[in-house]
């Protein structure tokens, strides 16, 4: 299982970078970007802001009414029974350090890439990029990777409990 999920993140990197790659080769040393060919690109990342909006919308939405109106079936309170709470000030304060530090680095970054020389530039965007290839990818990541692992090899054991019976 885990082969295929490295697998499958190398093929993505590889198409993002064959991908940017030939963008950046059509729009910079061959000149084929037309205004409509700009404006379709610019309507395309306009649409999938928005449709990463909308999911995040239909996230909370499913999150907050679970919680504000848990069902029969959960046993009428939340969190279930048997779930256990992340302490808020473990991992997820981690994150929301690291997304909110991430944050300023970029918007430092544009504007010193937009209103002053490029040497603030240059010591913006390298700390964002160690932010987050260093801290947030790995952490996050790895927390995920274990939890599923963990979920999973639960799931199977149960399963093979049930085989047995």
């Amino acid at each position: 299982m885990l082969r295929c999920f490295f697998f499958a993140l190398i093929m993505v990197f590889l198409v993002m970078f064959v991908w940017w790659r030939d963008i950046i080769i059509e729009s910079t040393y061959l000149g084929y970007h037309t205004s409509k060919v700009v404006q379709g690109l610019k309507l395309g990342m306009i649409l999938f802001i928005a449709s990463e909006v909308m999911f995040f919308f239909s996230f909370f939405w499913a999150f907050f009414h679970a919680s504000l109106s848990p069902s029969v079936i959960f046993g009428s309170i939340w969190p279930p029974l048997g779930v256990p709470v992340l302490n808020p000030l473990q991992l997820p304060l981690l994150n929301t350090i690291i997304l909110l530090s991430s944050g300023v680095s970029v918007t430092w970054a544009h504007h010193s890439l937009c209103h002053t020389p490029k040497q603030k530039f240059h010591l913006g965007l390298p700390k964002l990029s160690i932010l987050n290839i260093s801290s947030f990818m790995p952490i996050l990541t790895g927390e995920i990777i274990m939890k599923c692992y963990h979920e999973l090899t639960t799931a199977q054991r149960m399963h093979d409990e049930d085989e047995w019976c």
